[in-house]
């Protein structure tokens, strides 16, 4: 498959995941009376994944993710010529959905960046006032249990057509942890997206959301390389 339709995927998918799941967040989650909450938050995350990944799949592998993509590249998953396109393309889904995300929500009476877009945090804008190194281990060892679910789930030894259903319930599983802790990145992307339009403490704090995820996921790559190898020891 040619890298612009692979990139064009990844741009679609992020897209996707980026205004699925924070859009449940912000325009759902709290709506009065009716509102999701967290549950129907965490379920939202998963869905895209889970539907993105039967639609897009077969196109672009379905990374959505740099910490996957970089998971998939020490996995040895993935060509690292094509690390960066797929980062940039992930990049630019998710501030294209946060923008989109942002006009929506701007248009009911009151609606406030303040609020932060869906944007991830710790400390004061950790949705449970939870410190930077609670933050920091959350999101580490919860984007290497995902890299290691989708590297198995993905893995030429398991039956084929299963594996969107157990990385899109793995999703859903991390954010049911992890949303008062964070809001639940895993996926820096997805923390860059609303940051862009909140900025202040949502890219100053961004940095963590991209750190602890990158290295997770390196982590889960070189384990499950080790841990999935038919040679004997």
């Amino acid at each position: 498959m040619p890298l612009s339709k692979r990139l064009a995927a990844e741009l679609l998918g992020t897209f996707w995941l980026v205004f699925g799941g924070c859009g449940s967040a912000v325009l759902a989650a709290a709506f009065p009376e009716l509102g999701i909450g967290f549950a129907g938050v965490a379920l939202a995350f998963g869905l895209t994944v889970l539907t993105m990944a039967y639609a897009i799949g077969h196109i672009s592998g379905c990374h959505l993710n740099p910490a996957v993509s970089v998971g998939l590249v020490v996995g040895g998953r993935f060509p690292a010529k094509d690390l960066v396109p797929y980062v940039i393309a992930q990049v630019l889904g998710a501030v294209l959905a946060a923008g989109v995300l942002y006009f929506i929500a701007s248009g009911k009476a009151g609606f406030d960046l303040a609020g932060g877009l869906a944007s991830n945090g710790y400390g004061e804008h950790s949705p449970g006032g939870y410190t930077l190194a609670s933050g920091l281990a959350i999101e580490l060892v919860l984007t290497f249990g995902f890299l290691i679910v989708i590297l198995g789930a993905t893995d030429s030894r398991v039956p084929a057509g299963f594996a969107p259903i157990a990385i899109g319930l793995a999703l859903t599983l991390i954010h049911l942890i992890s949303i008062p802790v964070t809001n639940t990145s895993v996926n820096p992307a997805r923390s860059t997206g609303p940051a862009v339009f909140v900025q202040g403490w949502a890219l100053s704090q961004l940095w963590l959301f991209w750190v602890a995820p990158i290295v997770g996921a390196a982590i889960a790559g070189v384990v499950y390389r080790w841990l999935g190898s038919t040679q004997k020891n």
